[in-house]
């Protein structure tokens, strides 16, 4: 495998957002070809049951990283046991204005402002079909929203449609009703509106589920800036309407542990080492509301394989990983998977 040491100095010279497109171009032209040698590394084997699924190990890639679906196979290939793209949105938009991504080394945490920019549902399902990685024994989690430009009231309208076209091609599917840079969508997590998104969800998905003959997971990912009434509160509406598990969380708005830093004060979402505490203590909230056995997957901050230790200590069953990703490369994978191999279930 290509050293992340010596890939990173490149990549951290060029603006945030030019690295991660040349890196997610030169992952798809090489993907499935001899030249995925290049980084590929052997996938940790340590099982596990969550929500009906048998994950081939317990550390995947958050969604957000490859919004299209173009390198599941390439990503895959270095040992995740889940990877999550999207989010997708039924019409392509450009997102916000650039620039829109920035890096804050000192504090090993990104901010973004992308704003759900993708090629909207068609693409991403024909990038989705293309992928082996499910052929393969990864598990392919699929992130919906909705578009910028539709109204909020509207909302519902925008995942059912998303919802119909990825379900056939889902292990499982995520309401991403959490990210910071779509106005108003964090509305959503309101107890009123949860409650008639969820319900409208669960509806078409007893629908699909019944032409199809499988039933496909549905998780629903949640900002790490609430407070304990406001967990309680989607905890009891994912039990009321039978939502398979929580990702917790997203990005946070809170820039107490940045503002000092270069482009600490940058809008949009931060993501990295200063979101961690933020997101275990919705963890642990959430596994006190909802009781052992509910599927939660942990999310935020992960820089190390004791980080990720921690999330399953906190509640977690499932861990993703992003921001650590683009800081430490692919060794991250294999050193956190190896570190939560044979955890207790």
């Amino acid at each position: 495998m290509l050293p992340y040491a010596l890939a990173r100095p490149f990549l951290f010279g060029l603006d945030p957002e030019r690295a991660h497109d040349l890196t997610l171009d030169s992952i798809a032209r090489m993907q499935n070809t001899p030249l995925q040698c290049l980084w590929a590394q052997a996938r940790v084997n340590d099982p596990v049951e969550v929500a009906g699924l048998i994950f081939p190990n317990r550390i995947g890639l958050a969604a957000g990283l490859d919004k299209n679906g173009r390198c599941i196979d390439g990503l895959g290939a270095m040992g995740f046991g889940f990877i999550e793209v999207g989010t997708v949105t039924p019409k392509g938009q450009s997102g916000n204005p650039k620039p829109r991504m920035f890096r804050l080394p000192q504090a090993n945490a990104l901010i973004n402002r992308l704003g759900f920019n993708n090629d909207g549902l068609d693409a991403f399902i024909a990038n989705v079909k293309r992928a082996r990685f499910r052929q393969n024994g990864g598990i392919l989690g699929l992130n919906i929203g909705k578009n910028a430009a539709t109204p909020i009231e509207r909302a519902v309208d925008d995942y059912l449609v998303c919802l119909d076209g990825v379900y056939p091609h889902a292990d499982y599917v995520t309401l991403n009703i959490s990210s910071p840079n779509t106005k108003n969508l964090r509305a959503l997590q309101s107890d009123a509106a949860l409650d008639a998104l969820l319900s409208a969800v669960q509806e078409r998905r007893e629908q699909l589920a019944a032409q199809s003959g499988r039933r496909v997971p549905v998780f629903l990912k949640i900002a790490p800036d609430l407070i304990e009434a406001q967990v309680d509160v989607i905890a009891a509406t994912c039990k009321r309407h039978a939502i398979d598990g929580v990702i917790a969380t997203n990005t946070t708005i809170a820039r107490d542990a940045v503002k000092h830093l270069p482009h600490g004060d940058e809008a949009g979402g931060l993501s990295g080492a200063p979101v961690f505490a933020a997101s275990n203590r919705v963890i642990a909230q959430l596994r006190a509301a909802l009781g052992g056995a509910y599927p939660i997957i942990g999310v935020g901050g992960v820089m190390s394989a004791a980080d990720a230790r921690a999330k399953i200590a906190a509640g977690a069953n499932l861990v993703q990983i992003y921001t650590g990703f683009i800081y430490e490369g692919p060794p991250l994978i294999a050193a956190a998977a190896r570190a939560l191999a044979g955890a207790a279930r």
